[in-house]
């Protein structure tokens, strides 16, 4: 053990959680509540746009402040008081320089601030297959801001979790709700590989990491027990919502060709070309560094998860249909 190590003696209790108001900051944040019982302690949340998440207002402890995390002056004012810091702020889609932004500069900003306010410790959520010589802008942007936040002299621990699936994710349910409304389903990368990782089992590693001084300096993946297509994960959405439709896998120049089309519409394409190129990736567990297992967390299967999320979701959305059909008549 480190000195750092040596030192964690007291689980700390005043945290600053960056993207908490995220789909996996939702689950960090009840899970903290969770630790602490609800008495002691602060979570602060920051969001440019607190009012867009109100339910985290009803958790006790946690304070939702509005700010912008990518200036370091709000960053030092944000640490103050705080013991330690969980990092979640991240994009898929984008421009390389915004992919710099969010997962390279942010960090390097998050570690000055550190330094300013005397704050050690993070645990940073990264992504499985970063590295510096990985496909995509991306999964490079993610390794680079590994690497800020290891030269920062903190108490750092990475997670690299696959694609995280739960109640509100935007991966299953959008494939499900997709199907609902198309009569086929033309898929780019449909052979691409996941081990999908509940959103509870990252959340839970995130918050186990804070109170273990040994996960300091380490690297964990985290996975679930299954490996997936994407073609497989799309079906299974469908099947689930009760509109599984045909599946057209698409040649790599014709996915690309689509990837171009739709970066080009506004809003968050569904698939860019830099997510193409991350697929080349097998989005999988590597084997070489510890998993979910080392914070004493066996990985919940995504069928018993999400299938009666998928079931009910479609059940409502038909539910929807008749009423709107009803009110027009």
């Amino acid at each position: 053990m480190t000195p750092s190590q040596l030192e964690v003696k007291q689980p700390v209790s005043n945290i600053l959680v960056l993207g908490g108001s995220g789909f996996v900051g939702r689950s960090v944040c009840e899970k903290l509540v969770e630790r602490s019982g609800g008495a002691g302690g602060r979570i602060v949340v920051p969001s440019r746009r607190p009012q867009r998440a109100q339910y985290l207002r009803t958790l006790p402890t946690v304070e939702l402040v509005q700010a912008d995390v990518h200036s370091e002056v709000e960053l030092v004012r944000l640490l103050a008081g705080c013991d330690a810091v969980i990092n979640l702020i991240a994009i898929l889609h984008g421009s390389p320089a915004e992919f710099q932004r969010a997962h390279v500069d942010l960090p390097r900003q998050l570690v000055a601030a550190c330094q300013v306010s005397g704050v050690k410790r993070i645990v940073h959520v990264s992504a499985l297959g970063a590295s510096a010589n990985a496909p995509s802008h991306y999964l490079r942007s993610k390794a680079a801001g590994e690497g800020v936040l290891r030269a920062g002299g903190l108490d750092l621990t990475l997670l690299r979790p696959s694609v995280i699936f739960g109640e509100h994710d935007q991966f299953l349910n959008l494939f499900a709700r997709l199907q609902a409304v198309a009569p086929v389903m033309p898929l780019a990368g449909a052979t691409a590989r996941f081990q999908p990782v509940w959103v509870e089992d990252v959340a839970a590693a995130i918050v186990s990491a804070l109170d273990e001084p040994t996960s300091i300096g380490q690297t964990v993946e985290c996975g679930g027990p299954m490996i997936y297509t994407l073609e497989q994960l799309v079906r299974f959405a469908g099947r689930c919502a009760g509109c599984e439709r045909p599946v057209i896998p698409l040649p790599e120049g014709v996915a690309r060709l689509q990837a171009m089309v739709m970066g080009w519409l506004p809003g968050a394409p569904l698939m860019s070309a830099d997510n193409l190129d991350s697929m080349r990736v097998p989005n999988v567990l590597s084997g070489d560094l510890p998993g979910l297992e080392a914070f004493g967390i066996q990985p919940a299967a995504m069928e018993g998860i999400m299938a009666p999320v998928l079931q009910r979701r479609a059940g409502a959305a038909r539910l929807d249909s008749l009423r709107a059909g009803a009110h027009g008549r």
